[in-house]
This record gives structure tokens, sequence and C-alpha cells, in this order.
């Protein structure tokens, strides 16, 4: 399938894996990038620059395809070297970058001068446009439907996503409740030119985190996500467990007093323990309604082929038919159809 997307980064398949805090490592990356779709190593999940350039070459030796790394601009409790991240990521070669949060601004120029295509992930019309103004070559539109931070518009993606199109002048990709092939076409269908899916990678067999967290994928469903930090208007979409239940009696006690600091415990610190200790009551990770999508746990590859072969059936059989049968049924039925 070719689209704008796969003609700009260079893949087989119109599919991202959006960047995931503990998730993405190069094991993860390399298996979307060989599987057809463009990985991506979570920049920040890395410590120092130095580290990760270390892992940019392990993903290198992992796989000869395309892969890029994600850089999120979000208010932290201390604020990562940037500069430094993207300089790390300028001398490994890597020539595509997903930036998240903040506009990425100030850091396209250095972005640009080596050669890099920037896709930022945005939350509404206005910040697309807006990235579009500044020189980003594509936006991934992301819905209320989420993992992570839906912005605070709450606008789901079967109005964001048309309006992206009446808008935007680049290509831009859906994110956001994205989990198979009815999530492709129907983002194709709405004027995107291919997917991000993150939750979604999280439960495959190449996903380098704690089993427990696959499990609770499977068995959780589009009802078990909660929004946090609303108050703080840094809202974020998790799945729920203890510690999101205590977070969110702080948050209820607190009311319009609350502050960052008050739900430290809840927040900071807490992906190590969930992705790599299995500690599901550890407190908020981002996790996306998706999950009630989710119901096993392929390979990468398993799930990438699936999608594209099923795409490509609901669009030569399912929505042809429609048309291929209109003037065989009479008149009553197409009304229904």
């Amino acid at each position: 399938m070719k689209t704008a997307i796969t003609e700009m980064f260079g893949i087989e398949h119109p599919i991202i894996q959006g960047g995931m805090h503990y998730v993405g490592f190069a094991e993860l990356a390399a298996a979307v990038s060989n599987a057809g779709g463009l990985g991506i190593i979570t920049g920040l999940t890395q410590r120092t620059p130095e580290l990760l350039a270390k892992e940019i070459a392990r993903c290198r030796d992992m796989t000869d395809k395309p892969f890029g790394v994600n850089l999120t601009f979000l208010p932290t409790f201390s604020a990562p070297p940037y500069p430094e991240y993207i300089a790390a990521i300028r001398e490994c070669g890597i020539k595509v970058v997903e930036t998240a949060g903040r506009s990425p601004e100030q850091y396209m120029p250095a972005l640009k001068a080596g050669g890099i295509k920037v896709i930022h992930k945005c939350t509404s019309v206005r910040h697309s446009l807006k990235a579009e103004q500044i020189g980003c070559d594509a936006v991934s539109v992301d819905g209320f439907e989420c993992g992570g931070h839906p912005g605070e518009d709450d606008m789901p993606n079967m109005i964001l996503l048309p309006r992206a199109a009446e808008e935007l002048k680049i290509p831009f990709v859906a994110s956001g409740g994205m989990a198979d092939a009815r999530s492709l076409v129907a983002a194709l269908a709405m004027g995107a030119a291919g997917m991000n899916m993150g939750t979604r990678f999280i439960a495959t067999k190449e996903a380098p985190v704690h089993q427990n967290v696959k499990d609770a994928l499977v068995k959780a469903t589009e009802l078990d996500t909660r929004l946090v930090m609303r108050g703080l208007r840094n809202t974020e979409r998790v799945l729920n467990n203890k510690g999101v239940e205590q977070l969110l009696e702080i948050e209820r006690a607190k009311g319009k007093q609350l502050k960052i600091e008050d739900i430290h415990d809840q927040v900071a610190g807490v992906y190590p323990k969930v992705m790599i200790d299995g500690d599901m009551d550890a407190g908020a990770w981002s996790c996306g309604m998706v999950a009630g999508l989710i119901h096993d746990i392929p390979t990468v590859k398993e799930l990438i082929d699936r999608i594209m072969a099923d795409a490509e059936r609901i669009i030569r059989q399912r929505l042809t038919g429609f048309l291929d049968d209109a003037g065989k049924r009479p008149a009553a039925a197409l009304a229904i159809a």
C-alpha cells in the first residue's frame, strides 16, 4: 500500500509505532521496521544522550530498515538536555524524529539542519496547523481516545481526522484508538495517510515489557482507562489500577488547590516499576481506550501482516461490494445498507 507517509519515510506499510516510555526500545522499533512499518525508539527513556546513541546503534544491528526516534517536550520535574539529545540523533544518522508534547519550534532548525523529517503529534487542528507552519513534514493527529496526553479539547477522531484533512496541506496519520485493519481503513477514509499505534504494540511478543503488562491489556476493556491530571491541564489517559485510584482520590480531595507535587508518588518513576517489574498497581501509566480491541499477543510481524491483509480485504470486498451490488438490490435495501 502506497501513501504519502510510506513515500516520505521509505516504508512498506503506512503504520508507525509511536514513542512510548519504557516500551520504545530497540527490540520493538526494529521488529516494527522489519515488518514494514516505522519503528520508533523513545529518546527520553534513555537517561542520557550517550545511552540513546548506544540504543540507536543496537537497533541498527537488528534492522537495516528506516526507524526513528521520539522526543517528547512535556513539563517534567527536571528538564532533559534536549539540544544534546538532538545532537546525538543527528550524529547517529537518524532521519525521522517524532516529536510530541509542546511545540518543537525552537528545535526545528537543529533538526532540519540534520536532514531530519519531523512528524509532530498534535491533539487539535490548530496545533496541527502550527506544526505545518513551523516546518514539520507531517503530523500525527491524536484523538481523545489515545493513551497518554489527549490534549484539553476532548475531540474524538471521527471529527478530528476529517477536520485535519480539510485544513492541512502536509500529510498526517491517525493516532488514538488505532488497533487493526478497521482502524487503518477508517483513517484512510477520513483523509489520513496511515496510522500510528502505541498501546496495541505493547501487546506483542517483541515488546520488551513485563508479561503482566501484556496480560493486563488483553484483559482490559474500553471502560478501564481513566483521565488524570485534568485539573493541572496536563491530562493523561492511563490504565486504571490501585495507584491511579489513589491519585484520583487526591485530586478530588485537593480540588482546585491541586499541585503536581501532591501526586508525585503516583506519576513519577512509575514506568520502570510497571514495565520492568510488572507491578500493575504502581501508579499512572499511559494506555489508550483501544485496550478494548486487544485480544491477543502476536508477534509484530503477525500483527502488521494481519492488519494489511484484512485492510485489503475490507477495501476490495466489503467496501467495493457495496458499490458492485448497488444496482442489483431494490431501493429499500439500498436505504438501509
